[in-house]
């Protein structure tokens, strides 16, 4: 059986360290998305639960559009279709479709989070003098923050497996490295075996390092 083996496992071996860049890549598309779909999350979340309609609609509106329609085609739109407004590098567009996506889904995230409080933490905040803002930084927000990082952990990991799409306009990351690869050497599998063992290695290093914020946090609270 092992001599009917169809693919040359000696090539994942040799080759493994020369996806280190893309898988650099990968990570740098990953930390990015998410910085900016927490700063698209946090103020949507906000603007859903605000006493002001306008903005409610606004929020619902870029919800609804975001998790109504594929990432991939947020991708294209960013890349290609803002090309005749403004030039945008694949990174940059990347980054911003992904980041706008992760914010919808991040922004429900927090909504729950802030809404699962109990309104009587702010109103005993409110009577020792706090404004609304302090009273939502000081109190409302750290506690709101730690119920959100499991679902956090989870987008988190969903983000880094969704960079892979970003080979479709040709950033040099993970999937796109094996392609390319698998092309020069007519070795698709191997090439693609190697991608997987780096995304599995990334997820399971987001995962461990969620689950250690959810121990140091859960601990904090005893």
């Amino acid at each position: 059986m092992l001599a009917d083996f169809p693919y040359d496992l000696s090539i994942v071996i040799d080759n493994f360290h020369l996806f280190i860049p893309a898988a650099w890549m990968t990570m740098k598309i990953t930390a990015a998305a998410i910085l900016v779909g927490m700063v698209f999350g946090l103020i949507a979340a906000f603007m859903k639960i605000s006493k002001y309609w306008p903005l409610r609609l606004v929020a619902n509106i870029y919800i609804t559009i975001i998790r109504g329609t594929p990432i991939l085609l947020q991708l294209f739109i960013i890349y290609y279709g803002l090309a005749e407004v403004v030039a945008l590098d694949a990174f940059p567009s990347a980054v911003i479709a992904f980041g706008a996506h992760n914010g919808a889904y991040i922004a429900e995230i927090f909504r729950g989070a802030i809404q699962s409080i109990e309104k009587g933490q702010m109103e005993a905040a409110r009577s020792l003098g706090m404004t609304h803002f302090q009273a939502m930084r000081r109190v409302i927000l750290p506690q709101a923050f730690k119920r959100a990082v499991p679902p956090l952990g989870n987008q988190f990991i969903i983000a880094l497996k969704d960079s892979s799409l970003a080979s479709t306009i040709a950033v040099r990351e993970l999937l796109l490295q094996s392609r390319q690869m698998g092309a020069s050497a007519f070795s698709y599998m191997e090439f693609l075996i190697i991608a997987g063992a780096y995304y599995l290695i990334l997820t399971s290093i987001f995962s461990v390092i969620v689950n250690r914020i959810e121990k140091r946090l859960s601990v904090s609270d005893r």
